[in-house]
């Protein structure tokens, strides 16, 4: 507790005039963020209530689905988030010239990358479920194929929308991106409403209004991004070709990420493999309560976007007293945050699964497993998540590379088949398993951050 309060105690104090966001500035970038994530995780709160009333083999399918299409959907964020430090930096670093180049090979990459996922998947997809999920009921195999199949022409799109979006969070514009996400939102919750209740389509019925949402998010985020007059802005005649020297930089820091990301999400399709095994019920209480989960961290997803662009500016204008500074206030925000936040989604759990068309031996399990996760949520994820993208967004991406591989692949995938397979705790085990990668990887953030081996790291 000693080392947790000398990492979040204003250690040294900085002057007004040299805060490069003040707490105003702070507030205009969080609110919208959290509303932002919260807008996503109702809409995937939605859509798995939605989908129950077509059957828990389908609830199930549209699951271990979600694990492997978020493996690309995590590997789109990282190319986005590496080309967000880099302009961050610029931005602090007041070269126009270079952000605006950084902004446009976002895109390029972005959609270059998507376009081959997309084209993998549709070729070698159904090839792949059944390698991954050989002993799935034919029932759930077939939500499965459905939704990969529709989903993966989604992703051009989805890459788009991310790499817009960075931009515009790097700017500090989160509001903008709060609006486009809501109008997407709406596009997908009234999509799921005919898909499900009118046309009765199932997965289907969840998977084209999803596809069709990022479409509409990508369109108005690069009409934004390319208008011309802003603090950094993408530029056609860049985006359209290959910059060798800023898709490095870029890549310097979206492959670690990828990588880390990618690990992170195979691992869970992984143990996906293993939750396979458990039976219907399990399965459906995993993949319901990943929703609620992820509706508990979105404090910690947004805090990380306003670490990268805060300490990425700090940086990027020199500044490592100001880094630092802002390093140890936002730990401390995100901990206040998390806290109040899990306690909330705690309490708003049990009056939101009788809307579930489950069973009652799934909702208990999800009663425990969300239980689980947000006292770890609250009390150890921001120094596993926010704290680590502050230290990406200094340029130490290989340290949170190598140590998110550890925790995550290695760590995480052990604890599981010991507690769920060993001592078959089953899905809680699963649950105990992530909080204790989260302890470790807290653990290396800190002995990191204390180190001030991360001032050491170049981007630009």
């Amino acid at each position: 507790m000693n080392i947790i309060a000398s990492l979040i105690e204003p250690r040294q104090q900085i002057g007004e005039e040299q805060k490069i966001f003040s707490d105003s500035m702070l507030k205009a970038m969080i609110v919208p963020l959290v509303i932002e994530q919260l807008l996503q995780m109702v809409v995937g709160l939605a859509d798995t209530m939605m989908v129950s009333y077509a059957g828990e083999a389908v609830v199930a399918g549209v699951g271990l689905d979600t694990m492997i299409y978020s493996v690309f959907i995590y590997l789109f964020t990282a190319i986005a988030a590496g080309g967000s430090v880099v302009a961050a930096q610029y931005l602090g670093s007041r070269n126009r010239e270079s952000g605006n180049l950084a902004a446009s090979q976002i895109f390029h990459l972005a959609g270059l990358v998507s376009l081959i996922c997309m084209a993998l998947m549709l070729i070698f997809g159904n090839g792949l479920l059944r390698v991954m999920y050989p002993v799935t009921e034919p029932a759930t195999m077939e939500a499965c194929r459905t939704y990969l199949w529709i989903v993966a022409l989604s992703f051009p799109a989805n890459a788009i929308y991310n790499a817009g979006a960075a931009i515009y969070r790097t700017m500090g514009k989160t509001s903008v991106t709060m609006r486009v996400s809501l109008a997407a939102n709406l596009v997908n919750v009234a999509g799921n409403a005919i898909g499900i209740f009118v046309l009765h389509a199932g997965a289907a019925g969840v998977a084209w209004p999803t596809t069709l949402s990022w479409y509409v998010a990508a369109a108005v985020m690069t009409r934004l991004c390319f208008r011309k007059g802003q603090d950094i802005q993408a530029e056609w005649k860049q985006a359209l070709r290959l910059d060798v020297n800023m898709s490095r930089r870029i890549l310097g820091v979206a492959i670690p990420n990828s990588v880390e990301n990618t690990l992170f999400q195979a691992a869970k399709v992984f143990l996906g493999v293993l939750i396979a095994t458990f039976g219907t019920s399990q399965i459906a209480a995993n993949s319901t309560g990943q929703t609620f989960w992820s509706l508990a961290a979105c404090m910690g997803t947004a805090m990380s976007t306003v670490f990268i662009t805060v300490i990425g500016q700090c940086v990027g204008a020199g500044d490592e007293k100001a880094a630092e500074w802002y390093m140890r206030k936002l730990t401390r925000l995100s901990l206040i945050l998390a806290f109040f936040w899990n306690a909330m989604v705690m309490a708003l759990t049990p009056l939101l699964l009788p809307l579930y068309d489950l069973s009652s031996e799934t909702k208990r399990l999800i009663l425990i497993i969300v239980a689980i996760h947000n006292l770890f949520s609250a009390s150890i994820q921001p120094f596993a998540m926010p704290l680590s993208s502050g230290l990406r967004a200094a340029g130490d991406v290989r340290f949170t590379m190598w140590a998110s591989i550890f925790c995550t692949v290695v760590c995480r995938t052990i604890f599981s088949f010991l507690l769920a397979k060993g001592l078959g705790l089953g899905v809680i085990g699963i649950t105990l398993a992530m909080a204790l990668d989260w302890c470790i990887k807290a653990a290396l953030d800190i002995w990191r951050f204390r180190s001030g081996k991360w001032k050491n790291r170049k981007v630009i």
